[in-house]
């Protein structure tokens, strides 16, 4: 009984809190999700969607050999799943730990079996119905022509904002930052700084007081200050020495030139594969995986010769740099046939996917570490780091957890994968069973093995890490009181070398500690998840070898490269997937206009169209930060899903099955609650209080800075409240066309009965 009590829960001897288990919060999970798999599917697939095997589907009827092609039912599930794994899952739980992770872990399951699974299921059962069609043109059969113009609309700009999201995690995870520092921070260095061109090196051990009035903070790790003169040195020469510094210093966080060197590597070895595959030994597909496989781990281990070395310059990207990068790889796989690059890297990118996170819950189940996380955070139950706050208003647990925790629940992107490429090459209906609803239970899987990797982390650690540099004397007091009510304290013997071992437990390592054993990457203040959620991959898989005698202190740096790989991989497999469909629909937009702009495969209108997407998310990822960006991103997101959910409701009930509606109408009415009020409280309060800052900015003398920020805190505002009055405007529509059936002044339309007819 000793020993199934240690599986569930432990007590921390030093601090008396119950720590709960990951272990048997993830067989709980995975139980709830095959029941819902089980049975609520396979009522949506009987009663709802009434999947028959004997009508012909669209990939058989329109049978093209391009667009429209039977595929294999676990070849198709791979491939949407990969299209519709993206940041949402990997970064959204990681943010909401600042809540505890209970409301997240709650959300995620409830969620997902009765949200995000329903809509992927019944979109793709309504595009298979609908020759394929997308989202926009659902709404054309069902509402009218100018209900698709305003879906059309609606979509591209949602896009737009959601591939803005995505990108901004691929550039906290890679790219070089400079944050500033408040002026008359001062530093207690145990020896004098190196200097080379302007730039100090402090050591590590450092003692920091960001502003007068706050406490002093132990710097475990090295770090590097950009400063216009030299700091005044406050003490006399003896150590240590404080200095204070001076108006205009910057922290330099370089870029991962190892993150970013796999990262490349993962395109040419894609390039490879497309070619191996379909020109140099074409159907040879084992071939080309095993090639595939093998060099992108390979990718992963070379890159630890680049830091040092002469390579290290062109792959330490500033934030700048690699925005620009990521853009230029953007444009270039939305104009490249889809063959070359996009199929091989989602067929790639299917396989890591599905293996990381299957080796995740099983080193999870392995090593089953400590929820280090509580599970209710009271003291930033009313916003903090990562989610701020908004003045006047009180515990925005609710709607930000919704909004932050989005894709692993419900994604309104996928709808656009449903009524992409999917539908047009499912092979039989009882397909769409699995595809739909079994790939999206597989996304709810990733958000929770993301969360409880984070949650496996001691707070001091994941604070560190969250909590923006120039931000924290701001959050210091609440820090303090974090760390007091749920820490881990440090046994007595943490300053004993004999006790090493135990100090250097998981629940022990600072974070000084952590950035040795990932390779000397810096790692405080990397805010936005990314890095977060790979450190924490990375001690969970380090645990569970641990368990089988693999050790070493080499362990850590390739896990924490793999993750962050991993992590870049998953979400360029949505970016270049996402700009693409963006292209598509503007296209699709202004060729209602101009003709030629319509056809896909004309040149110039494709290059155009690119370059405009392209540009736009890119714009904005630069004028933005990761507090603006995630909220908008994930309130457009859930926008959609509220779009989709009521284009499909309107399906059902234009077919006869509106008795139906509410598995997706209640759904649909929580997450439009969720959202409206999410973009209420931004736009009132955090985009507002930007535009304030700016102005006082400008007023000071600080111009550049102040300008954009009211241009980020104008435009964020713009574009979420037109996104809001379209899919309102089509909310009432859909829910006045259902009335009309309901009460009898129109009549849905008649289903027909050939095996092979479209309803």
């Amino acid at each position: 009984m000793d020993l199934f009590a240690v599986t569930l829960y432990s007590h921390d001897p030093h601090s008396g809190r119950l720590l709960l288990h990951a272990m048997p919060v993830m067989v709980v999970v995975l139980c709830c999700l095959a029941i819902a798999y089980r049975y609520y599917s396979a009522f949506l697939a009987a009663k709802v969607a009434v999947l028959d095997d004997s009508r012909v589907t669209p990939a058989h009827r329109l049978n093209d050999g391009q667009n429209y092609h039977p595929t294999n039912k676990w070849v198709l599930f791979g491939h949407h799943f990969a299209a519709i794994s993206g940041a949402g899952p990997l970064i959204g739980p990681v943010l909401a730990i600042q809540y505890g992770f209970a409301p997240g872990l709650v959300w995620l399951v409830i969620g997902v079996c009765l949200a995000g699974a329903v809509q992927d299921m019944l979109v793709l059962a309504a595009s298979v119905r609908r020759d394929g069609k997308s989202i926009a043109e659902i709404a054309r059969h069902e509402l009218g022509y100018p209900a698709a113009i305003i879906a059309s609309v609606a979509i591209l700009f949602i896009v737009v904002i959601a591939l803005a999201g995505l990108g901004i995690v691929v550039v906290k995870a890679l790219g070089g930052e400079e944050v500033k520092l408040p002026a008359g921070m001062t530093i207690e260095s145990p020896e004098p700084p190196a200097q080379r061109e302007g730039v100090y090196h402090f050591p590590a051990k450092c003692r920091v007081r960001y502003s007068p009035e706050a406490q002093l903070t132990l710097r475990s790790e090295t770090f590097r200050i950009r400063c216009p003169e030299a700091p005044a040195v406050l003490s006399e020469p003896a150590l240590p020495v404080t200095y204070r510094l001076p108006t205009g210093c910057t922290q330099v966080v370089p870029g991962s030139s190892w993150g970013t060197f796999t990262i490349a590597c993962t395109i040419p070895i894609a390039l490879l594969v497309g070619l191996w595959m379909y020109r140099i030994r074409p159907g040879r597909v084992v071939e080309a995986s095993l090639i595939g496989g093998f060099l992108t781990l390979a990718a992963v281990v070379a890159g630890n010769w680049v830091p040092g070395s002469p390579l290290e310059r062109f792959f330490s990207l500033t934030r700048d740099q690699t925005i620009v990068t990521l853009g230029v790889y953007g444009f270039i796989a939305a104009v490249l046939p889809v063959w070359l690059l996009l199929g091989p890297r989602d067929y790639l990118s299917s396989f890591l996917k599905i293996g990381t996170v299957g080796l995740l819950i099983v080193s999870v189940c392995v090593a089953n570490p400590a929820l280090q996380a509580p599970p209710i955070n009271e003291v930033f139950i009313n916003g903090g780091p990562t989610f701020l706050g908004v003045p006047g208003l009180s515990a925005p647990v609710f709607p930000f957890v919704f909004i932050c925790v989005m894709c692993g629940a419900v994604s309104g992107f996928h709808s656009l994968v449903s009524s992409g490429t999917t539908p047009k090459m499912v092979e039989k209906e009882s397909h769409i069973r699995t595809i739909g609803y079994g790939s999206m239970l597989i996304e709810g899987v990733v958000g929770v093995t993301a969360l409880v990797a984070a949650a496996a982390l001691p707070p001091e650690l994941y604070y560190a890490i969250n909590v923006p540099i120039d931000r924290t004397s701001e959050y210091q007091k609440q820090l303090d009181e974090v760390y007091d009510k749920y820490g881990v304290k440090v046994p007595p013997e943490g300053k004993d070398p004999a006790h090493a071992t135990n100090v250097d437990s998981p629940q022990h390592l600072d974070l000084g500690r952590v950035e040795e054993k990932v390779g000397g990457e810096s790692l405080r203040g990397r805010t936005g998840g990314a890095v977060t959620l790979a450190v924490g991959m990375s001690v969970v898989f380090e645990q569970a070898f641990n368990w089988f005698g693999v050790t070493g202190e080499w362990l850590l740096k390739y896990w924490y490269h793999f993750a962050i790989m991993f992590e870049a991989l998953f979400i360029l497999t949505t970016i270049d997937a996402g700009t693409r469909i963006a292209r598509f629909l503007l296209q699709e937009s202004v060729g209602r206009v101009y003709a030629p702009m319509a056809k896909q495969n004309w040149l110039p209108g494709a290059l155009l169209a690119s370059a405009t997407v392209t540009g736009g998310w890119c714009w904005l990822v630069w004028t933005g930060s990761i507090d603006t960006i995630w909220p908008m991103f994930g309130i457009a997101n859930q926008l959609l899903a509220v779009l989709a959910l009521a284009l499909v409701t309107t399906w059902m009930v234009n077919n006869g099955r509106g008795k139906y509606a509410a598995v997706t109408i209640l759904p649909m009415l929580f997450v439009t609650s969720t959202t409206l009020t999410a973009s209420f409280q931004l736009v009132t309060g955090r985009f507002a209080q930007l535009i304030e800052t700016g102005r006082a900015k400008v007023t000071a003398g600080a111009s550049e800075v102040g300008q954009k920020m009211i241009l980020t805190g104008f435009l964020n505002t713009a574009l979420t409240l037109f996104v809001v009055t379209c899919v309102v405007t089509l909310l009432f529509w859909s829910a006045a066309r259902w009335l009309t059936v309901w009460l009898g002044w129109g009549k849905p339309s008649s289903a027909p009965t050939k095996p092979n007819g479209v309803v």
